[in-house]
């Protein structure tokens, strides 16, 4: 690795250990070090673009631009993925024959692959470089999401939308890797971060309009196609903008293959499939039904087995787990990954049963449905604009509490019992609002604040570890609240959860059981984001402005 004061002092990308060098190198050392190199670096490699002359960009101000959104655009498309599936889920499972209690696996077999993946996928970027793994996923993806709507029944796409998360996942944990190692600390970093922690909410956002424009005027089908055209011309991109790093001796592939913690992989990945496959299918089979508890506890189990196992190779072995369990003793950081397993499970709950609202309950078209998004998608521009101009001067931790209390407001407006016939202005319009506020700020915060409270090597991991924690807390979030809604239309209709949605039994717009299960699900996001701001308050106050070139 290049030294400060030396030519070409921007750091490769390679390894995990690398992954914040330059984020907590000494701001003083930043600055000797582009002093020394003023006249020793070509022109097109480094360019002044803050007000401050220490801070310089790798390359082109244009390849920087380049980089940044083709990188952004990766946690954009996989989150878009999952969203727009959300505005056509009743299209899906009518043609595919799915009940409404099992279409969530839809949503949740993505969220759940992607989760439970990353830290996978992180540990192999390790081995064959972000770079190659970045691109791989990326292709994977274009392919999924091309192949995915071929898929006749069930059990196949729900295969084939588990594998498109798999996909997904190899691309998160590098993208973020390639931002950090890439750019000093300073505005510029600030600005890429913001990019990048904007992508995934605003991803949710315009899944639900681009699903809702698309699934209107063309078949269900063109949404998947649609992406993987997308993606597959951000991957050409990717290929031309990614800088292809140098091989370390210390990192040759041969010798690091076995290093890959692969029963640990298989046993945070088996228990939490069991474990979310429990809590959908107590939905379908009824939860007095015997296997059903007895699944949730063996599930229990084996997460808990995995823990033991990472314990163990951290501290008796010499081979590195793929999560190391002494991070969690950082108060801080444990506390923001549950804050971001809760917060995004609230979030995208609120954005599901918000879209059951407006089309099952007030049986509005995919379109009209749609128009009741945009509010959120503009509000989601603006703020996304200028998340990544604060972040150096507004502490974070109001920055979250913020955060915490808009979504809160949101799922609130759902919840509380204001007539049926109340305009839309007077609640959905302000929830829309206030829900991606909260999350366009939230990410962003959270990505910076785990890059500087790690040390160096645990940064890569610390990256995917959140990554993960939000979208397992979208999967489980959704089975529980998919549960709760159930169960409640079940009391109100005097039937069994299993008989929700068969023949007979299909609830239709305007029907009071769907109404109170929609808000009961609505106060149970509302408990979930009030923890949060709590978490926020009591447990992460104190951390301070996280951008910038503040010291960690």
């Amino acid at each position: 690795m290049a030294k400060s004061g030396e030519k070409g002092s921007v750091l490769p990308i390679e390894g995990v250990t690398d992954l914040e060098r330059v984020a907590t190198a000494a701001p003083q050392e930043s600055a000797a070090a582009a002093d020394g190199e003023k006249d020793a670096l070509p022109g097109t490699a480094l360019e002044a673009v803050s007000t401050t002359a220490s801070e310089r960009l790798p390359f082109s101000k244009a390849r920087c631009v380049a980089l940044v959104t083709t990188i952004a655009a990766a946690p954009f498309l996989s989150t878009m993925a999952v969203q727009a599936s959300v505005i056509i889920l009743p299209t899906i499972g009518e043609e595919l024959d799915i009940p409404v209690s099992r279409q969530q696996w839809i949503i949740s077999a993505y969220n759940l692959t992607f989760g439970c993946f990353l830290l996978l996928w992180g540990r192999l970027a390790d081995v064959y470089g972000r770079r190659m793994i970045f691109l791989w996923g990326s292709a994977a993806f274009t392919l999924t999401s091309i192949i995915t709507p071929f898929i006749p029944n069930e059990i196949g796409f729900d295969i084939f939308r588990g594998l498109q998360g798999l996909a997904a996942a190899a691309m998160a944990p590098t993208a973020l890797g390639i931002l950090a190692s890439t750019f000093a600390p300073g505005k510029t970093k600030d600005v890429a971060f913001g990019c990048f922690g904007a992508g995934a909410p605003l991803g949710g956002v315009f899944g639900n309009i681009f699903g809702g424009v698309v699934g209107e005027y063309l078949d269900w089908q063109w949404v998947f196609w649609l992406f993987g055209i997308i993606a597959g011309v951000s991957t050409v991109a990717s290929y031309f903008v990614i800088p292809i790093p140098p091989l370390k001796e210390e990192q040759q592939p041969v010798v690091m293959r076995n290093t890959v913690d692969w029963l640990g992989g298989s046993l945070i990945t088996i228990g939490l499939v069991m474990l979310v496959f429990a809590l959908s299918e107590g939905n379908v089979v009824g939860w007095r039904t015997p296997w059903v508890p007895v699944l949730i506890v063996v599930a229990l189990i084996v997460i808990i087995a995995f823990g033991f196992w990472q314990h163990y190779l951290e501290t008796k072995t010499a081979k590195r787990p793929l999560m190391k369990m002494s991070i969690f003793k950082n108060g801080k950081f444990t506390a923001a990954n549950v804050l971001m397993a809760l917060f995004f499970s609230s979030f995208n709950n609120y954005l599901i049963f918000a879209t059951y609202w407006f089309q099952d309950y007030q049986g509005h078209s995919v379109i009209q449905t749609t128009l009741r998004f945009l509010p959120n998608g503009i509000t989601g521009i603006l703020v996304a604009t200028i998340t990544g101009q604060i972040l150096s001067r507004v502490p974070g931790d109001y920055i979250l509490t913020f955060s915490t209390i808009c979504v809160s407001i949101s799922s609130m407006l759902f919840a509380i019992p204001i007539p049926v016939d109340t305009t839309y202005w007077a609640y959905g319009f302000p929830a829309m609002v206030l829900c991606v506020s909260g999350a366009d700020t939230i990410f962003p915060v959270l990505t910076l604040f785990v890059a500087k409270t790690l040390p160096a090597e645990d940064a890569s991991l610390g990256g995917a570890l959140i990554t993960a924690v939000g979208q397992i807390g979208r999967a489980i979030g959704l089975a529980i609240a998919t549960a709760v809604q159930t169960a409640v239309v079940a009391r109100e209709k005097g039937l069994n959860v299993d008989q929700i949605g068969t023949e007979g039994h299909k609830t239709e717009p305007w029907d009071d059981a769907l109404k109170v299960g929609i808000r009961t699900t609505a106060w149970f996001n509302f408990g979930m984001s009030v923890a949060t701001t709590f978490i926020v308050i009591f447990f992460i106050r104190g951390i301070g402005i996280i951008g910038g070139k503040g010291k960690r």
